[in-house]
């Protein structure tokens, strides 16, 4: 049987890592070809050759997305690597200038005529790309001119984009300091955040209370970071017209109804999640949870699950629900995909990337040997198995929301989650498993939706001056006891600073889509439930019409529910209720 490796093999990808002079060669190549795709850009416009502008379009896509994928992986296994920020400075500037030639193609797409596209849209090298196409009309006719649309995107680079940078860099210096038998260490973000799980509760404290401080220190820096982001992005609003959340629906192509009767649904059942984590207190022997007991388990036990059993774990319950998805995984692990390993240096939390020339993904994490980390480990490798079902679609119909994304990685994390409930070996061990699954439900329905709370108050306040650290730290801490329904002693006000996703450009408002991707794939689950490993196909045609359809049109042909309604939403929840109840039950003792 094969050993697999804790770190990932970028070689393979670009050989030497950010001094790579193969990669250098490849940037250089993608210049080029923008170069001359900029070059014919106007006569292929006059000539009206729109399917000669698609496939010039599609190569580049892939290009910039594995140039933009080797340097994020650069930055993300060695945060010292100042080379690597460098060539994310230059991806940055590159995609500028494509995205500038992008708007000039929505230009043009808007400047056809509505009978001259009911032709043209049925030519048969353009009629697969119908949804994109006319997509990509809509939203342009939704924006400014192309000489507005191309200054924003060039003030950009060194403006919206280099607010989140900035972020980058002084996060990746910062470090918490760690007291173990008297001495004191400066652990990596990711290293003490795994700390959060800790059996013992004065480890969980001193963490905190350090990781706490760290972020209030930097605070000023990181208050400056987000408002000047956020003060970039509401500017371009007001100037298109736009409301904060347009732009955020846009990119998950939902509908604001659908987003309501979500969150609507779950505040009707956090009662539910309130009485478990009142529950956990009384087993800890605390009266109200702190924000670092959350993930605490609830045995003393120190015992972890070593990475190669937790690989194989994973491996057994893909294979029982499908092979393709197994078979991929397995790919991932001994071709080197994943860099798992828990050392210094690394940027905290986990994320998976995609090469699509080289047709392959790579894993990011920091794997401690928690049944938490297996479930992160699944969720990601989901995201790859996403990317692996669509490699042979047109590039522009691999372009999936963050929603669906998060779909895919929440039903991988699912299927390995509820094996290791069924198949553990005590009931302590059983007891410890189910709670990691309704810690995820909590996390999913009171964590992210205090994001949510909190980045829809920051920018009505935003949109009246620069708002101070101070007032961030409570707007955080308002948005928290509001999610949490006011059942923990202690919050967590500087979250603001110390989460990425708030600092992300790529995606405004990067919290809603895991809640949805969440119970989008419960619902799913509960299908492959009922179906066995013949679902696996279905599953696969779902996840391949996600670059194509709105989420609404996606559950309306592949589950035939309609997500403005509450019932779909309340079938999936119930699933994670029922995780509340078996809890419940099996304590009901303590």
């Amino acid at each position: 049987m094969s050993t697999y490796s804790l770190t990932w093999d970028l070689d393979s990808i670009f050989n030497g890592g950010s001094e790579s002079e193969e990669f250098q060669t490849y940037v250089k190549s993608l210049e080029q070809g923008i170069h001359e795709f900029k070059s014919s850009l106007d006569h292929l416009i006059n000539e009206k050759k729109l399917a000669e502008i698609i496939h010039a379009i599609q190569p580049l896509m892939n290009q910039m997305k594995e140039a933009g994928a080797f340097v994020s992986c650069l930055q993300a296994q060695n945060v010292n690597d100042s080379k690597a920020g460098e060539l994310k400075g230059k991806i940055t500037s590159i995609s500028a200038e494509f995205q500038t030639l992008l708007t000039k193609f929505d230009q043009y797409l808007i400047s056809i005529s509505s009978d001259e596209w009911a032709t043209k849209i049925n030519e048969p090298e353009i009629k697969s790309l119908q949804f994109v196409l006319e997509e990509r009309r809509e939203r342009a006719a939704e924006k400014l001119d192309l000489d507005q649309e191309s200054l924003i995107l060039q003030l950009g680079v060194d403006g919206y984009h280099g607010w989140s940078q900035l972020y980058d860099t002084i996060t990746g210096r910062i470090t918490i300091p760690f007291e173990k038998e008297g001495e004191t260490e400066h652990l990596s973000v990711g290293q003490a955040a795994n700390k959060f799980s800790d059996p013992d509760r004065n480890v969980r404290k001193s963490t905190f209370e350090n990781w706490e401080r760290t972020w209030e220190e930097n605070g000023d820096l990181l208050s400056q970071t987000l408002n000047h982001l956020a003060g970039y992005r509401l500017s371009v609003y007001k100037k298109r017209g736009w409301e904060t959340l347009k732009e955020p629906l846009f990119i998950n192509r939902m509908q604001q109804e659908t987003l309501d009767t979500m969150w609507n649904v779950i505040d009707q059942y956090k009662h539910v999640f309130v009485e478990y984590m009142n529950k956990k207190a009384s087993i800890l022997g605390l009266e109200k949870l702190s924000w670092y007991d959350l993930d605490a388990p609830l045995s003393t036990s120190t015992s972890t699950v070593s990475y190669q059993e937790g690989a194989e774990f994973i491996l057994k319950h893909f294979e029982r629900f499908g092979p393709k998805m197994a078979e991929m995984a397995k790919r991932s692990f001994e071709e080197r995909w994943i860099e798992a390993e828990d050392r210094k240096g690394k940027m905290p939390g986990g994320f998976c990337t995609s090469f699509p020339e080289q047709e392959q993904s790579r894993i990011f994490m920091t794997y401690s040997g928690t049944a938490s980390n297996i479930s992160t480990l699944a969720h990601e490798l989901g995201h790859a198995f996403h990317q692996y079902v669509m490699n042979d679609l047109e590039p522009m119909n691999q372009r999936y929301a963050m929603n669906v994304a998060e779909t895919a990685s929440t039903f991988a994390e699912m299927i390995v989650a509820d094996a290791a409930v069924k198949t553990a070996k005590s009931e302590e061990e059983k007891l410890a498993l189910l709670e990691d699954k309704v810690q995820r439900s909590v996390a999913l329905f009171m964590n992210i939706h205090s994001r949510f709370i909190f980045e829809k108050q920051f920018y009505e306040e935003r949109r009246e001056g620069m708002v101070s650290q101070k007032r961030l730290n409570e707007l955080m801490e308002n948005a928290q006891k509001e999610a949490y329904k006011n059942s923990l002693d202690e919050y967590h006000p500087t979250f603001w600073a110390s989460k990425l996703h708030f600092h992300i450009t790529g995606v405004p408002f990067y919290n809603f889509p895991y809640t949805f991707g969440y119970l989008f794939s419960l619902g799913i689950y509960a299908r492959a439930l009922e179906e066995g490993s013949e679902f696996e196909e279905k599953y696969i045609a779902l996840l391949r019409d996600t670059g194509r359809m709105t989420v609404e049109e996606l559950a309306q042909k592949h589950l035939e529910v309609d997500l403005t309604k509450q019932d779909f939403w309340e079938k999936a929840i119930l699933l994670s209720v029922q995780d509340v109840h078996d809890f419940l039950e099996m304590t009901s003792k303590n």
